[in-house]
C-alpha cells in the first residue's frame, strides 16, 4: 500500500512539471533572435568571469557558450532588472538594451560547450537523479525538460545543463530550495523539484550533468 502510494505522489509530481512545461510550449511565441557578431563586441566585460567564449574557468561562475539562447536572454533581462540579484553584476548590464541583451546572447549560444569530465565518487547517483529521479521523494527525472543529454529545450526555454560547472549547479540548486531564484514560472518549477532533493543528491548530480554530452 505505502508502494502504490509513494508512486502515484511521484506520477503526480512528473506530471505536474511536464504539465507546466507542456503548457509553457503550447503558449510560446516565436522568439525574436539576436545577431551574434554584434553579440561579440559586447561581451568585454564578461569575459575576467566567463571565457573569452563563454567556458568559464572558474567553478563558481557557469559556462555560457552553448547554451539556449532563449533562456540566456530572460536570465540577462532579469539581472539587468534586478529580479534577479547577483552582487558582482550588479549594475554591469544597466546600459544594455533589449537588443544588447539578444545579441549577447546570440553570440554565447553560437559558441561550443567545452565538456568537463565528471569525478566517479557520486556518478551513479548523479546518474540515477538524472535520468530517473527518485521515486521515494517524488523527484522527477531531469530529462523531462533538460533532455537525455542535457540540451535543454529551446521552444521552452529551458536551459543547457551537459557541461555546465559542477559547482555552479549546486548553489543554483540551492538558490532555487531557498527561493531565491524563484522569480518566474521556470524558477517555481524548479523550487518544487530542489525542495526535495538532499544536498548529497544536489552535488551527485551537479557531478554528473558537468560530464554529460
Amino acid at each position: 500500500m505505502i508502494k502504490k502510494l509513494l508512486l502515484l505522489s511521484f506520477l503526480v509530481s512528473s506530471f505536474s512539471v511536464y504539465a507546466a512545461a507542456a503548457g509553457e510550449m503550447s503558449e510560446a511565441k516565436p522568439m525574436k533572435r539576436g545577431d551574434a557578431e554584434k553579440g561579440s563586441k559586447l561581451v568585454g566585460t564578461c569575459v575576467a568571469c566567463h571565457g573569452v567564449d563563454g567556458n568559464s574557468v572558474v567553478g563558481q561562475w557557469p559556462t555560457l557558450a552553448g547554451q539556449r539562447e532563449s533562456y540566456l536572454f530572460e536570465q540577462l533581462e532579469h539581472i539587468r532588472d534586478e529580479e534577479r540579484v547577483i552582487a558582482v553584476m550588479k549594475g554591469l548590464l544597466n546600459n544594455y538594451s533589449d537588443d544588447d541583451l539578444r545579441d549577447m546572447a546570440a553570440f554565447y549560444a553560437s559558441q561550443k560547450t567545452k565538456v568537463g569530465q565528471a569525478d566517479e565518487t557520486n556518478l551513479e547517483l548523479g546518474q540515477q537523479i538524472y535520468r530517473a529521479g527518485n521515486l521515494a521523494s517524488g523527484v522527477p527525472a531531469c530529462t523531462g525538460c533538460h533532455g537525455p543529454a542535457g540540451k535543454g529545450l529551446e521552444s521552452a526555454q529551458y536551459p543547457m545543463l551537459g557541461g555546465q560547472k559542477a559547482e555552479y549547479v549546486v548553489t543554483s540548486l540551492i538558490a532555487y530550495q531557498t527561493g531565491e531564484r524563484a522569480i518566474d514560472e521556470h524558477g517555481k518549477i524548479m523550487q518544487g523539484i530542489a525542495s526535495r532533493l538532499t544536498i548529497e543528491e544536489i552535488r551527485a548530480v551537479a557531478n554528473y550533468v558537468s560530464g554529460l554530452y
